[in-house]
């Protein structure tokens, strides 16, 4: 069945979801796009409140259905209507970056803070890029911290970046760079490229080079390319010789 044609279909597969076991709807709605999108769309009409939440996302970028913004935003808030905490951020992310309605930051701040206090990490660490920055709500460097550190504490390696930035920079917080440091060696081991590259920044200042230089070579491994480009740039100022090569090294391409 063609993806395209998946949203007129729905309601034929509609009658068919009522009696399939758990388990093999799950791996329908988990599936691969082209494959998943007629059963994404019948189970986001029957009620899924899931189901909703994955036909918004691939909405949103135009995987398995043309792209459509303004449908993405419907189904996120149909899903959060649902009690989906991770619709509550969609509509948030639609709602800061103009996806689908006019951009109205402090609008996705509430929704941050819906999806937050449902237990969204992302939601956390949305809500906390918004507070620091002081964009569509009072800026309050020390509540974004207390968000970032509660992302961090669902093992979110993005926000723990973050809290080794607030340490680093005293941004809600003493200026402490031991505890920047222990915050971004926890984003770096969680795979982070930021927290990698952060971490081998403050090795190199606290003369641990040769550690330094191996996560280096981690974060480039796995920046995208324009990031990696700006590392590349900055590493070949490097006064080490080591990060100095790294810069000069060819991209690896992805296995």
């Amino acid at each position: 069945m063609p993806a395209a044609r998946a949203l007129d279909s729905a309601q034929a597969l509609v009658a068919v979801l009522s009696t399939m076991p758990r388990e093999r709807l799950a791996e329908l709605l988990a599936g691969e796009a082209a494959h998943a999108a007629p059963w994404v769309a019948a189970a986001a009409s029957y009620g899924l409140p899931q189901a909703q939440l994955r036909l918004g996302r691939m909405l949103l970028v135009g995987e398995g259905f043309p792209r459509d913004p303004v449908a993405a935003l419907t189904w996120f808030r149909r899903a959060a209507d649902g009690g989906e905490a991770e619709a509550c951020n969609m509509v948030g992310r639609c709602l800061e970056n103009g996806w689908g309605a006019a951009a109205d930051t402090a609008a996705a701040a509430g929704w941050y803070a819906r999806a937050a206090e449902a237990g969204s990490a992302w939601a956390l660490y949305n809500l906390g890029h918004l507070q620091l920055n002081g964009d569509g709500v009072a800026r309050d460097a020390t509540a974004a911290l207390a968000c970032y550190r509660r992302a961090a504490d669902l093992g979110h390696a993005r926000a723990m970046n973050l809290v080794g930035r607030c340490f680093e920079e005293g941004w809600g917080v003493t200026a402490d760079s031991a505890e920047a440091l222990d915050w971004y060696r926890r984003s770096a081991q969680a795979g982070y490229f930021r927290g990698q590259y952060n971490l081998a920044s403050a090795l190199t200042v606290a003369g641990l080079e040769d550690e330094a230089t191996a996560w280096f070579e981690a974060a480039l491994a796995g920046a995208p390319a324009p990031s990696r480009a700006v590392m590349e740039a900055a590493l070949a100022a490097s006064p080490v010789a080591a990060h100095r090569r790294l810069a000069a090294a060819p991209a690896l391409s992805p296995c």
